[in-house]
């Protein structure tokens, strides 16, 4: 078989450029088809190019790959499935003009006798372009969608699919060390010698892959659906409360404690408690054996879900270094400041008004703040009823890159408080555990900033005309206003800097025209 390696890029995986200018924010919506060993997935990316948001994404569980190990040829039923589910999404494409998709396909078809015969079957039916890439690139690809969330990380990166799983290793932005295993779970339903030979394989091979990796004390990213589904398991065991699988984080204790307590579950009640497709379930205790054995072999620091994969590292390809470098959460922000506010580029200057409450903020703190300014209006067509709800919905779960969940939570509370003073009483209050007394307060201060600097807009042209400083030693907040802009400092705005001063603690407050 015509199998595409790491030079896959050179090889014209994407039928055009995606990215024509190095500077744009916008990414050309584009279409991305994954041919993998238990599913077929269409995804269709559009908005932030450093950050892009999903325009469309089905999945259809084919199991090309299940029986694999046995007869060496791919699935009969997931073959039709597999057909059918493509003509499906090339004629989406179409309908969207976003054709030709690229389509990369992977274990399966790379591995199976048929697979040449599958792919030229499909090709002359759909028009589609299939490129098989091999395990090495498919790590390389599934490491580059892990960078995409999080650049510059650190760590080892392991994307489990139905017939295979993968390793790679990434630093400083880059892939450096990977492998491809049989790891797959399909491959493990009917393996001869049941639990104790399943056991002994995957110790072997997993020896194998750390002789070959050496050694991984980092952060583990773990990729692909059945990492997901034991993930969903530990936020069911645990109860917790933010069910957003990208950036959830686990322990090897954690992780232990859950494989247990699917060994002992009755799996059709947990599928239905935690909305794991029967499909999926079926090959659950099979990933928890692999994963049980790859957390004791390689001893991480932490474990990271990541919801980007080889998808990702498709579009992660194409991006000039200068994007890549980029922070996906403020270029995601900016998009949407664009987009949705009512007057796109106020949110820097508001950044600006707001920055003085902050004096000794560290980057985190202020790279939050200034994602909350960019994004205070963007729900603005909301009922004011429910804007502060959409606010923290949005913030906590949308497809924002590079946040952990405890700084989404931080962002949908102080854009909760953009609109609404006090933030007992919602839906969300079990979501502020994730947060400490400490950054609840600051929260609050950066959201009522927002309140209040949200009033006073000036002319796009010159200064703002508005200032404000803050003495932590004298606790005095005081306000600065040209005399042309005093005018803005009416009833309600005076009411919003009274609350803005009580969130900080401040013995007085003083507004002073120049």
């Amino acid at each position: 078989m015509d199998v595409i390696g790491n030079s896959a890029s050179e090889a014209g995986l994407f039928a055009r450029p995606l990215f024509q200018d190095a500077k744009a924010r916008a990414l050309s919506r584009v279409g991305v088809l994954d041919i993998g060993s238990n599913s077929v997935r269409l995804v269709v990316f559009d908005g932030a190019a450093r950050s892009p948001a999903y325009f469309y994404n089905e999945k259809v569980m084919c199991g090309l790959g299940a029986g694999m190990a046995e007869t060496g040829k791919l699935n009969p039923e997931g073959k039709a499935r597999a057909l059918s589910a493509m003509h499906r999404f090339a004629r989406l494409a179409e309908g969207m003009g976003i054709a030709p998709l690229t389509a990369v396909a992977t274990a399966a078809m790379r591995d199976a006798i048929d697979g040449p015969a599958f792919r030229e079957e499909v090709e002359k039916a759909t028009g589609l372009k299939i490129w098989v890439i091999d395990g090495e690139e498919e790590a390389r690809l599934s490491a580059q969608g892990v960078l995409l969330g999080w650049p510059g990380s650190y760590g080892l990166v392991c994307d489990i699919g139905g017939s295979s799983m993968e390793l790679a290793e990434i630093h400083d932005g880059e892939v450096g060390r990977r492998v491809s295993s049989p790891l797959g779970p399909l491959k493990f339903k009917d393996m001869e010698g049941g639990k104790k030979a399943r056991e002994k394989h995957i110790k072997q091979v997993m020896k194998d892959l750390a002789d070959h990796m050496g050694a991984q004390r980092d952060r583990l990213f773990l990729v692909g659906g059945s990492w997901r589904a034991i993930a969903r398991i530990d936020m069911h065991r645990r109860n917790y409360p933010l069910h957003v699988l990208h950036e959830y984080r686990m322990d090897a204790e954690s992780v232990a404690e859950t494989i247990g307590y699917i060994e002992g579950a009755d799996l059709d009640k947990l599928r239905g408690e935690c909305g794991i497709s029967s499909s999926r379930m079926a090959l659950v205790p099979y990933a928890a054996e692999v994963l049980s054995r790859l957390v004791s072999t390689f001893e991480p620091k932490d474990i990271a879900i990541s919801s980007y994969g080889i998808r990702e590292g498709l579009l992660y390809e194409q991006m000039p270094q200068d994007l890549r470098k980029r922070d996906p959460l403020i270029e995601a922000s900016y998009f949407a400041e664009n987009k949705d506010a009512r007057m796109p580029g106020f949110g820097r200057r508001l950044f600006d008004f707001v920055r003085p409450l902050f004096p000794q903020a560290d980057t985190t703190l202020l790279r939050l703040a200034k994602a909350a300014c960019l994004m205070h209006d963007v729900s603005w067509r909301a009922h004011p009823d429910y804007r502060a709800e959409v606010c923290f919905d949005n913030a906590t779960r949308a497809n924002l890159g590079g946040l952990k969940h405890w700084e989404r939570v931080f962002l949908g509370l102080a854009l909760l408080h953009r609109y609404k003073n006090k933030r007992e009483g919602t839906r969300f209050e079990d979501l502020y555990a994730l947060l400490d007394d400490e950054w609840l307060q600051k929260a609050e201060i950066l959201g009522k900033a927002l309140r209040f600097g949200a009033m006073l807009w000036m002319s796009e042209d010159g200064d703002s005309g508005a200032d404000l400083e803050w003495s932590r030693e004298d606790k005095v907040l005081t306000l600065k206003l040209v005399e042309s802009a005093s005018a803005l400092y009416g009833e309600v705005a005076e009411s919003r800097f009274k609350s803005l001063a009580n969130s900080l603690g401040a013995s007085d407050y003083k507004v002073e025209i120049t």
